[in-house]
């Protein structure tokens, strides 16, 4: 409680303002402990565990708090830039099916009620999103929560944000202009203290970033000491296919893509394999790709021959695919589409080291959530119900 009253006129008093308060009494609505974090600092000094451990004491921090406020607004920019141009937003299943969409692996979900069978997470929305177009939807996006079960590897999280589209009738130089378009007023709107280097982005083949950079994601800033400079570049031309250990074949993006049309030919009678390129184009930024896609195999036996070509036997096309050939066999128009890690993206505008800087509640780079204290042991009764044995490490 307080009192309000007329403040003295001097000069101290018309500093503070015209009233002075005088505190009456204090009700305390909740008693805290002493943080264990300082989170009146930047953080930085401050280390990685114990931050990630009390993440809700963390994020009072200014700057987290400015970071995932920045997130939001780019989130929302996208939504309204997007419908804007006619796409509509469209929720993907999070329970899936477990396929070979890329070289990652999959989080299996098991299912108590037909034990011995299992759902999947989702590693991107790729087959939805060819479905939408097949629906006839045309313009689909989504910002999409994604997941891969992969080994550590440094700045990457097992789950995490894209941004998802898929278009009907389109070419490449359609998903291209559209997206860089996107980009450039998304920067220009709520960055505009940062400077693209270059407009239009520039662009490479594969061959050409790797003959001249030594990588597929160069980075082109000219001062790589500049902090609010962002250089986009455009990687276009890449092999469709590239040899396994075992001297098969496996797909560099992913088995959706479709070749570049001068190659069709090749693919399906499975010739000169090694020369295929394929219609795959990747966004990268400040020497980080940001984002990929292509222009999809939309006619069933160009999917079966990509498919056939990496070694899938018919047995397994027709359980892991048989449904992605049955709805192209209903007349599925030529489509195209991108995915952006909205993770990196807000690393690079925020100029935060990691992506789980913008991420409010990340996981160590093994993949543990020391804050929940995940993954956990479960109940015997819980893996009763679901069928599973668990096998122990020896001591």
């Amino acid at each position: 409680k307080v009192n309000e009253r007329p403040a003295k006129n001097t000069q101290k008093d018309k500093q503070n303002g015209s009233i002075e308060l005088e505190i009456l009494a204090i009700n305390v609505l909740n008693e805290a402990k002493t943080p264990p974090i300082d989170v009146r600092s930047d953080g930085r000094e401050i280390g990685e565990e114990s931050r990630l451990t009390y993440r809700y004491l963390d994020l009072r921090r200014p700057r987290m708090q400015k970071n995932i406020k920045n997130r939001h607004a780019v989130n929302l920019f996208v939504r309204n830039w997007l419908t804007n141009e006619n796409f509509t937003e469209i929720e993907t299943p999070l329970l899936t099916k477990s396929t070979i969409d890329t070289g990652s692996r999959n989080f299996l979900v098991p299912s108590r009620l037909e034990n011995g069978k299992f759902y999947a997470l989702p590693q991107s929305p790729q087959q939805y999103k060819q479905l939408f177009m097949v629906a006839g939807m045309e313009r689909y996006f989504q910002l999409a929560k994604c997941f891969r079960d992969e080994d550590t590897r440094g700045d990457r999280q097992p789950e995490f944000t894209q941004l998802d589209l898929e278009m009907s009738f389109v070419e490449r130089e359609d998903v291209i202009s559209i997206n860089e378009r996107l980009f450039i007023d998304l920067i220009k709107t709520l960055a505009p203290h940062k400077k693209i280097q270059q407009i239009p982005f520039p662009r490479f083949s594969y061959k050409e970033a790797m003959e001249k950079y030594h990588s597929d994601k160069p980075d082109l800033r000219k001062d790589k000491n500049d902090p609010d400079l962002l250089a986009f570049c455009w990687i276009i031309d890449f092999p469709f296919f590239e040899k396994t250990e075992e001297g098969g074949w496996t797909f560099t993006h992913n088995p959706f893509s479709a070749p570049k049309p001068e190659y069709i030919d090749s693919l399906m009678k499975k010739e000169t394999i090694a020369n295929i390129l394929t219609s795959q184009y990747d966004i990268t930024l400040n020497g980080f790709e940001i984002g990929g896609g292509s222009i999809r195999n939309h006619k069933a036996e160009a999917l079966r021959a990509v498919l056939e070509i990496i070694g899938q036997t018919p047995e397994k096309i027709d359980a892991g695919f048989g449904h992605m050939l049955e709805a192209f066999s209903y007349g599925a128009p030529p489509h195209g589409g991108i995915a952006w890690g909205i993770d990196r993206l807000m690393a690079i505008i925020q100029n935060e080291p990691n992506i789980r800087e913008v991420i409010a509640f990340a996981k160590t780079g093994e993949g543990r959530d020391l804050m929940m204290r995940a993954p956990s042991e479960v109940s015997d009764e819980q893996l009763i119900e679901l069928g599973i044995t668990v096998k122990k490490p020896k001591k």
